[in-house]
């Protein structure tokens, strides 16, 4: 796998210990605040967010469409990986990921599966590169609201407030049944996310690692305020920065967007 490639995909946000730990942790913080009352908070917090996305427009969108420029880093220096990607986005899990100016490497990802097409045809992908993708879908903020707050069993945990991007943000954990988790901090103003945190033990050497989304630099699209700079880091160390030129909602999906063998057979062309 060409080492810009690699760079690019996985696109188009703390697993806790000790669920009581946390909640002695927070009700510390908010003086003689009750769990249900912390709960509470932190779906008010939640229901912000969600509205300053655009409420009911976000919630209901068909798909997404982002195009930009996206660039590698290793131990917060550039690695010299810069390069073009055209994404998108239906909700759950269909994505296709278009790389290079000729956009003539694509990622297909449907349910669980992931593959790339290239002149060679198809093939699918690795997979560590499959997994780290489908460990950023299933911890999105899209997900985060439209499957994880519907479960009446995720807890909801407001963590008070703190800093984000130098804004003050207010901070949510949801705990998954499962005791998976994802950590939101959103703008206390104008409560849009400014960061997305999760955690996740790798599989061979059973440490954990921190995955973190910061976004900034909002624009209006079609009434969705659109992040068009977002930074990823992987604990603690900037790995890469994607700059979008632009956005769209509810577009008109490719012709066979999301069939593989479709879209090997025209590139192959």
């Amino acid at each position: 796998m060409p080492t810009l490639v690699y760079r690019l995909r996985s696109y188009p946000v703390l697993a806790l210990a000790l669920c009581a730990v946390t909640f002695a942790g927070v009700a510390g913080a908010q003086g003689n605040s009750t769990p249900d009352a912390n709960s509470k908070r932190a779906r008010a917090a939640l229901d912000a967010m969600v509205q300053a996305m655009g409420g009911d427009r976000w919630l209901n969108l068909q798909n997404s469409y982002v195009e930009g420029r996206t660039s590698g880093f290793y131990q917060g220096k550039p690695t010299g990986a810069i390069g073009d990607f055209f994404s998108w986005h239906v909700f759950p899990d269909k994505d296709r990921i278009e790389l290079t100016k000729k956009r003539d490497v694509v990622d297909i990802f449907l349910g669980n599966e992931g593959w790339e097409i290239t002149y060679r045809g198809k093939r699918a992908l690795p997979a560590d590169q499959r997994d780290e993708f489908l460990r950023r879908r299933d911890h999105s903020i899209e997900t985060a609201v439209k499957v994880w707050m519907k479960d009446p069993n995720t807890m909801l945990l407001f963590d008070g407030q703190s800093l984000a991007e130098r804004h003050l943000a207010d901070q949510v954990t949801l705990i998954s049944p499962t005791n998976d988790s994802i950590t939101i901090q959103m703008d206390a103003e104008t409560h849009l996310p400014l960061r997305r945190t999760y955690q996740w033990r790798d599989p061979l050497y059973k440490d954990k690692n921190e995955e973190a989304d910061e976004y900034d630099n909002y624009q209006t699209i079609d009434g969705i305020p659109t992040p068009f700079a977002i930074t990823r880091f992987h604990n603690g160390d900037m790995t890469n920065q994607r700059f979008v030129y632009k956005a769209a909602y509810n577009v008109q999906l490719p012709e066979n967007a999301f069939d593989v063998d479709a879209t090997a057979a025209k590139i192959k062309k």
